[in-house]
């Protein structure tokens, strides 16, 4: 789950704590967009113990140095985001590296080889969160499911409504942004409907 591009950390909190309440989430990425560092920090001391005291990772959007100054648990870098080698430096061995890797499996090896602990296509489906160039296949998430271990992530525009083929087709987690947080019975509500559509969709499977 990846946080709304703008928000009140001081509001926000509560909201983040009652959503995580509400079912099944392994990640929460916080991801700020047009604020400057102490912005992000503040946010990430307010919000780490909401997220890690319930168990679930929480991870920086673009900023492997800012993850490992604000005790987080991981970052995830965009292909713009700085070398990924690097960052599994700077990182450890114990914090999470993830990579965006558009619609190639060539970068998710590459990403892989490098250190990531996961890598993320997409965008699959039409999203109004960023502009989007590449738009995947499910189909690369099967292939790269059957040849390596390295755990992917789906992303964009991802709902209740299209996400069984994602999950069918074998992706490891969701990233959804907008299925959650403009859900129109709220947050926890959109947790909810998006842990009944995994299930479903892995009982079909």
């Amino acid at each position: 789950m990846i946080t709304p591009p703008a928000f009140d950390p001081i509001r926000f909190r509560d909201d983040l704590a009652r959503t995580l309440d509400a079912g099944d989430v392994a990640a929460v990425q916080l991801r700020l967009k047009g604020v400057d560092d102490d912005a992000i920090r503040r946010a990430a001391d307010l919000l780490r113990p909401v997220v890690q005291d319930r168990g679930v990772a929480f991870l920086m959007n673009d900023r492997a140095d800012l993850a490992v100054a604000c005790g987080m648990d991981g970052a995830h870098l965009g292909r713009e985001d700085g070398d990924l080698r690097a960052a599994r430096r700077l990182l450890g061995p114990d914090l999470t590296l993830g990579a965006t890797c558009h619609d190639s499996r060539h970068l998710a090896m590459e990403a892989a080889e490098a250190g990531a602990d996961y890598v993320a296509f997409g965008a699959f489906f039409p999203t109004g969160t960023k502009e989007t160039k590449h738009r995947p296949d499910p189909e690369i998430l099967t292939i790269w499911s059957e040849t390596t271990e390295i755990p992917s992530v789906a992303i964009g525009g991802i709902t209740p409504e299209n996400c069984a083929v994602l999950v069918r087709a074998g992706a490891d987690f969701l990233a959804v942004i907008s299925a959650v947080w403009n859900h129109p019975q709220g947050p926890a509500a959109g947790v909810r409907a998006m842990n009944r559509a995994i299930a479903a969709a892995l009982a079909e499977a």
